[in-house]
């Protein structure tokens, strides 16, 4: 049977701020007129100033400076008979051509794959389903490829499993294509040696200096997925006490898998963090990319003993000017040296050395008559 009613134009695709005219004819075989008709857009129905008959069978509508679609698959415009039975219906597409979309960035986890992220464009909403696509090939003698894996890191990302090749750039760049048009980004060139990240860390351990109160021991092992690999690394240490969300950056622990966090808190728990930045793989010149941060690993400092009795007030005394010699020391050394450089270890075990000297000669000073 023919339909009871044709609208026209059907599925239309118009810009934002378009007017459109739009018409229902009923078919020849109905007793329906255009009087009998009425229209509505998204369930709404439309005021009958803006309807016109265009014949004894012919309804027309005019509905003007159209905004957005408020879906992607399409405003529904819809005529009806007078008893709200559906003669025919329309999807309006409304909306905006793609921009070009930017701010394409990279990464290789452990060399294996790429993953790639990018915005779509200073406005990005089209108000129209639009498609992103990912392609690359190899700079001077490839085919293009398109990345299947979109959505991987985010809704503007996708992920090429594996076939990369090392030791030559890509070519990269990003299509987006709607209803209205297409978008094709600026081509990024890289070379994957220059965009590798790792795993977190592992192994991470925190263990306590012996029975220093202000101290923490941390090691851990480098990228196991790059072991074979030429390349330097460099760490970072995060912690925290217990009951603080402000993590503290130790930045300078640069290719050790161990370091000392001296300056801490007596009896504290503290969480601590490591991630790895591995550079300069097979000569890259390129800065890397940080690593996720390990799981936090936790350990606390040891008790202070301040609080306890002792026989020997001399020991206590000795004590008590230990500690504040210590603590001028760690000023001094945060001042002139960082958290982690071996230097301020080496500093601090040369000045342990002294320090037991200076206390002997004056307990011998003290013994003479």
């Amino acid at each position: 049977a023919a339909d009871p009613a044709v609208i026209s134009p059907q599925d239309p695709t118009l810009l934002i701020g378009s007017s459109l005219v739009a018409t229902c004819t009923v078919s020849a075989t109905s007793p329906l007129k255009a009087e009998d008709l009425y229209w509505t857009l998204n369930g709404r129905r439309l005021p009958p100033t803006s309807y016109t008959a265009l014949g004894p069978t012919t309804l027309g509508v005019a509905l003007a400076h159209l905004n957005g679609s408020k879906q992607q698959s399409g405003d529904n415009l819809v005529c009806h008979s007078r008893d709200g039975g559906i003669l025919a219906g329309s999807c309006l597409y409304v909306g905006l051509p793609p921009e070009k979309p930017v701010n394409i960035t990279c990464w290789s986890k452990n060399m294996k794959d790429l993953t790639c992220k990018w915005a779509p464009g200073t406005e990005g909403e089209t108000f129209l389903h639009t498609n992103y696509t990912l392609k690359y090939k190899l700079r001077w003698y490839g085919r293009d490829n398109t990345c299947q894996e979109y959505h991987t890191a985010g809704p503007y990302s996708c992920h090429i499993p594996k076939d990369l090749a090392l030791f030559t750039p890509y070519e990269i760049w990003v299509e987006a294509s709607n209803r209205l048009g297409v978008a094709v980004s600026d081509v990024i060139m890289l070379d994957i040696l220059d965009v590798v990240t790792t795993d977190p860390p592992p192994d991470v351990h925190v263990s306590r200096v012996g029975d220093l109160e202000d101290q923490l021991s941390v090691r851990w092992s480098s990228p196991p997925a790059l072991k074979d690999f030429l390349f330097q690394a460099k760490y970072q240490i995060q912690y925290r006490v217990e009951d603080s969300s402000e993590w503290k950056v130790v930045d300078d622990v640069g290719n050790q898998t161990s370091c000392r966090l001296a300056g801490l808190r007596p009896g504290t728990v503290y969480f601590v963090q490591v991630r790895c930045n591995p550079f300069g793989i097979y000569g890259s010149k390129k800065a890397g990319i940080w690593s996720d941060w390990s799981i936090p690993t936790a350990a606390s400092t040891p008790r202070s003993e301040r609080g306890a009795g002792g026989c020997d007030p001399k020991g206590g005394e000795q004590n008590t000017t230990l500690r504040r010699e210590l603590k001028q020391f760690f000023g001094w050394v945060k001042k002139h040296a960082y958290g982690c450089s071996n230097l301020g270890i080496k500093l601090y075990d040369q000045w342990r050395v002294w320090l037991q000297k200076s206390h002997k000669t004056r307990n011998q000073v003290g013994k003479e008559p």
